[in-house]
C-alpha cells in the first residue's frame, strides 16, 4: 500500500475470540492472534477475559506489543476471551474508544468487539441518547453493545436479533456474555469472520491467519447474517432470519487481508497473483523487468511477470523498523517519509524500462514520489500497474478514505493522473479484470470503484454503469 500518510485507503480493525472448554489461558490465544492481525489496525489493542461471568480488560494505545506483556496477561485469567485491534473510521482517537467494550446491565456483564462501521450509527445514538442512555466513547459499537443489552429480557438470541435489525452497515462482532462466546456477521457479509476448531475450544477471527498461530483448524467462515453461539455444548448456528446478500469488500482481497488469509473460499494471495497476470494482458508493455510496491504488491509483480515471461526483481526495499505510527511533523520530513520508509535498488533497475505493480492510487502523492525514486535510480522507463480500478467513491462501511475531491481517480482522467505521477504509463485493472480475478462471481462490493453500494448510504454519489 502507499505509504505516505493521508494517502492511503487505511484498514479497519481486527477480531479475535477463543472459548475453551476445560482451561483459563484463552488471552494467551487471543494474543498470539492479534499479532497477526496487527495490519488491521494499529491504534489500540485490547483483551476482555471471562471468568466465570467476571470480566477484566487489558487495553491501551498503541501496538499489542506495546499494549501487553508478561504481566497484565498474567492477570488476565478466564476460558473465553475476546480481543480486538483498531483503526478509527468513527470516534476520536482515545483510550475511552478502545476496545473490547464493556457493559455492566440487570443481567450481568457483556463485552463486544467490532469490525466495521455503521451507515445510521448518528441516528441510533441520537436515538438511545434520547431515552436517557450515556455514552462513555465516540464509537458506534457502543450504540451496538447498549442495544444488545436494552433488549436482553427476552435473551441473548432475541436481543442481538432486535439489534441486527436495527442497525445497518458493515460489522462482524464477537461478543461474551456470562458463558457465551458469540459471533455475528452483517447481511452482506461485508466484513469478513471465520471459525476454528481447537482440540479444547472453538476461535472466531476476522482472518484466517489468526487460526494458524494458534494451530486451530478452519471451519468455514461466518455466513452474512448469520450468528454463532458457542458454550460447554459446542457450537450452535443460528440462521439469517431475513434476505441476505454476500457482498465482501473486494479490498480485502486487494490490500487489507494478510496473503496467507482465505477468505469466504478465496486465497487472498492467489487473487492478487491473477491480478497481475490479467494486468500483464490488459497492459501488453514491453519492458525489461517487473518490481512491486511492498508489500501487497509483490504478489500482483510475480504474477505480470509470470504472464509476460519477464524477470520479476526486488525494486524497493522496505524499511520493516519504522511503524505505521511514523511521525511527520514538518512539510521538510514529510517530503522525506518515502525516502525513509522505501529505497529503490539501482543494480536491479538501472538502465531498464521497469514495470511497478501497486495495490491503489488514492491521491497520488505517494506514488508521484516512488515513481520519481525510481528514475533517479536509473530507470530509463516507469510504467505503473495498479491492481485495482481507479478509486472514484468514498467507502461507508469501514475503511477510512479521504473525501471525494480528494481522490485522485475521482477528479482526473487517467492520462491525467499518469501525467501527475510522472509514469510513462498507467494501467489500472479494469473491472471486467476485477472480476475475473474474483472468480467471475458477484459477491463482492466494488462501491469504491462503481458507486454502487449494497444499501443506503448516508451521501448520495451518482452511480456509474457497471
Amino acid at each position: 500500500m502507499n505509504y505516505f500518510d493521508g494517502d492511503t485507503l487505511h484498514e479497519e480493525c481486527g477480531v479475535m475470540g477463543v472459548y475453551l472448554n476445560n482451561a483459563q489461558e484463552a488471552a494467551n490465544y487471543v494474543y498470539y492472534g492479534l499479532f497477526a492481525l496487527q495490519h488491521r489496525g494499529q491504534e489500540s489493542a485490547g483483551i476482555t477475559v471471562n471468568n466465570e461471568g467476571r470480566l477484566e480488560s487489558a487495553k491501551g494505545m498503541g501496538l499489542v506489543s506495546d499494549v501487553f506483556d508478561e504481566r497484565n496477561l498474567q492477570t488476565l485469567v478466564g476460558n473465553i476471551a475476546i480481543g480486538h485491534v483498531r483503526y478509527s473510521t468513527t470516534g476520536d482517537k482515545d483510550i475511552s474508544n478502545c476496545q473490547p467494550l464493556v457493559a455492566k446491565y440487570k443481567h450481568g456483564s457483556i463485552a463486544l468487539a467490532h469490525n466495521g462501521n455503521l451507515t445510521n450509527g448518528d441516528g441510533v445514538r441520537e436515538m438511545l441518547e434520547d431515552e436517557g442512555v450515556i455514552f462513555q466513547s465516540t464509537t458506534d459499537s457502543e450504540a451496538i453493545l447498549n442495544l444488545i443489552a436494552r433488549h436482553y429480557n427476552r435473551g441473548i438470541e432475541a436481543a442481538i436479533r432486535n439489534t441486527m435489525q436495527l442497525i445497518k452497515g458493515a460489522y462482524a462482532i464477537v461478543i461474551t456474555t456470562q458463558d457465551q462466546m458469540i459471533g455475528i456477521r452483517d447481511p452482506h457479509g461485508l466484513r469478513p469472520l471465520c471459525i476454528g476448531k481447537l482440540k479444547e475450544g472453538y476461535v472466531l477471527a476476522s482472518e484466517s491467519c489468526a487460526l494458524d498461530v494458534v494451530d486451530a483448524e478452519f471451519v468455514r467462515d461466518v455466513m452474512p447474517g448469520e450468528m454463532v453461539i458457542i458454550d460447554q455444548d459446542g457450537l450452535h448456528s443460528i440462521k439469517p432470519s431475513g434476505w441476505c446478500q454476500k457482498k465482501l469488500c473486494v479490498f480485502e482481497l486487494i490490500y487489507l487481508a494478510r496473503p496467507d488469509s482465505i477468505i469466504d473460499g478465496n486465497s487472498v494471495y492467489q487473487f492478487r497473483e491473477k491480478a497481475g497476470e490479467i494486468l500483464f494482458k490488459e497492459a501488453g508493455i514491453d519492458a525489461d523487468v517487473v518490481i512491486a510496491v511492498p508489500d501487497s504488491g509483490i504478489p500482483s509483480a510475480i504474477g505480470y511477470a509470470k504472464a509476460s515471461g519477464l524477470p520479476y526483481r526486488e525494486g524497493l526495499t522496505k524499511n520493516r523498523y519504522i511503524g505505521r505510527t511514523f511521525i511527520q511533523p514538518t512539510q521538510a520530513m514529510r517530503e522525506n517519509a518515502v525516502r525513509i520508509k522505501l529505497n529503490p535498488l539501482k543494480h536491479n533497475i538501472e538502465g531498464k524500462r521497469v514495470v511497478m505493480t501497486d495495490d491503489s492510487i488514492v491521491r497520488g502523492t505517494t506514488c508521484k514520489r516512488i515513481v520519481e525514486q525510481v528514475r533517479k535510480a536509473g530507470a530509463s522507463e516507469v510504467h505503473v500497474c495498479i491492481t485495482s480500478p481507479p478509486v472514484k467513491y468514498g467507502c461507508y462501511f469501514g475503511i477510512d478514505t479521504p473525501d471525494r475531491e480528494k481522490l485522485v481517480g475521482a477528479m482526473m482522467s487517467v492520462e491525467e493522473i499518469r501525467d501527475y505521477i510522472g509514469a510513462d504509463s498507467l494501467t489500472y485493472l479494469s473491472l471486467e479484470g476485477l472480476k475475473e480475478a474474483c472468480g467471475g462471481g458477484n459477491d463482492f462490493c466494488r462501491a469504491c470503484f462503481n458507486g454502487n453500494y449494497p444499501m443506503e448510504v448516508p451521501l448520495h454519489e451518482m452511480n456509474e454503469e457497471e
